[in-house]
């Protein structure tokens, strides 16, 4: 179970103090895929980076499994089993996707369970498996890449940051169906993703709204949801969903 406290972020800018996030509550537990959605400048993915360790809070909390967590590197946060999906993936040079595999699952897998996790994410596993994750791939092929090795991770809690971005229609609906999947297998593990997209809204077991730095809703996606929808001028995205209109294709 993950639980935040009273969590808060500021930086300095120019001799102020801007405050991004504010006193954020809230609680994961185990086998739940919760998605965290609202306004962008939001503080929605601070507060993946926050939980990841990428940053560092400025008042408040991080529990996980029982263990204060806040001051941990992001080193001994994965070692604890949390893993983070970059909205923009990293490339490395010089690994092969197979290599990069085999490094997130921790063990020595054999070429055909490596490319399992490939066609997971929609990739023909035969053209990528030996390829560096180096600029050749593009921005979607890198997303997909880097989906299936968190996947291969089998972390207790995978935080993803608007896995949607950047990939193509078929694509997404693949992912769509890997989060389906997924939310289905994890009775011991738990789910969080940063989105705006309805669809991976509707996947939901809870729905987490922020907005201005502070969390606005929280609740089961039949609850949420309804309300994103009514409340919002809609007008169709890149995949053909509804959402707010300042998310523009």
């Amino acid at each position: 179970m993950l639980q935040i406290k009273n969590l808060s972020f500021a930086v300095d800018t120019e001799g102020q103090e801007k405050e991004i996030l504010r006193d954020i509550s809230l609680e994961i537990p185990d086998g739940k895929l919760f998605v965290i959605t609202g306004p962008n400048g939001g503080g929605k993915s601070t507060l993946a980076k926050l939980i990841a360790g990428i940053e560092k809070p400025t008042g408040g909390q991080i529990i996980f499994n029982g263990e204060d967590i806040t001051e941990m590197s992001i080193t001994d946060r994965a070692r604890k089993g949390i893993a983070f999906a970059f909205q923009q993936p990293v490339r490395f040079k010089g690994i092969q996707v197979a290599d990069l595999i085999r490094l997130a699952s921790g063990k020595e897998l054999t070429v055909g369970e490596a490319c399992a996790y490939l066609s997971q994410v929609g990739l023909c596993a035969k053209d990528y498996i030996r390829r560096e994750v180096n600029a050749s791939l593009s921005g979607g092929e890198l997303k997909r890449i880097e989906i299936a090795s968190v996947l291969a991770r089998k972390s207790m809690l995978t935080l993803f940051d608007e896995p949607e971005a950047g990939i193509d229609l078929w694509s997404f609906n693949n992912l769509i169906e890997v989060f389906r999947e997924q939310r289905e297998e994890i009775s011991d593990r738990s789910i969080l993703i940063i989105s705006h997209q309805e669809r991976i809204l509707n996947i939901a077991d809870e729905i987490v709204v922020l907005e201005n730095g502070t969390l606005k809703q929280q609740g089961d996606k039949d609850d949420v949801l309804p309300d994103l929808i009514g409340t919002a001028s809609a007008v169709p995205n890149c995949q053909g969903n509804r959402m707010p209109a300042k998310e523009e294709c």
